[in-house]
């Protein structure tokens, strides 16, 4: 089945964004809504896809677990294959940033934004998602709550990761990039800035 892509801004932008959900809200979600409009008002393509559990999710109204972790890669390889741009810019939120991380080499990727990566399940930080992270290539983005349970300041600084990576903290964000007290806005521009400065340079 082809890739249905949910586009915000110029088709012929010099930089295209793919961006994947993560693992429980789908790619029309207010974050992903936010995030992509806000980055097509800066002049970049931005692609959003569902994997294929979210997409029957979205059909038949039911909850369903997330794919297999072959049947995701295989649909990012996919989505990157028919966006119709060589080596755009890949990532997404968690679950979708993680899978990114895990293709992004292979497939030849201008860049990997992820947000909110999901460093370990929540209580577990004793199961590490970083292996794979410490001989990335792709020039990559981070942008990470300090306060987010899937991976805070302390436990990213213990791990030891690719020198193509840079991290951006978000001061007492959480993992949908939220701080109790500020409008959800104000810190998700502070994530469209930091990914803006990101392609740009």
């Amino acid at each position: 089945m082809a890739i249905d892509f949910l586009g915000n801004g110029p088709s012929r932008a010099p930089d295209t964004l793919i961006l994947a959900h993560g693992a429980g809200a789908p790619m029309d979600s207010e974050f992903m809504g936010f995030v992509s409009e806000a980055l097509a008002a800066r002049g970049i393509h931005v692609l959003r896809f569902e994997f294929p559990y979210m997409r029957a999710r979205r059909e038949s109204g039911k909850p369903r677990p997330p794919d297999r972790e072959a049947v995701l890669l295989e649909t990012w390889r996919q989505a990157i294959r028919e966006c119709g741009v060589e080596s755009p810019f890949i990532g997404g939120k968690s679950l979708g940033g993680r899978m990114a991380s895990m293709v992004a080499d292979e497939m030849g990727a201008a860049g990997l934004i992820c947000l909110g990566y999901p460093f370990h399940p929540p209580g577990k930080p004793e199961r590490t998602r970083t292996a794979h992270l410490e001989g990335l290539r792709t020039p990559t983005l981070i942008v990470q709550g300090t306060r987010d349970p899937f991976g805070n300041r302390e436990d990213v600084a213990g791990y030891a990761l690719s020198t193509a990576i840079q991290v951006r903290w978000i001061e007492g964000g959480n993992h949908d990039l939220q701080v109790p007290g500020r409008a959800k806005a104000e810190t998700w521009s502070e994530t469209v800035e930091a990914v803006g400065a990101f392609g740009r340079g």
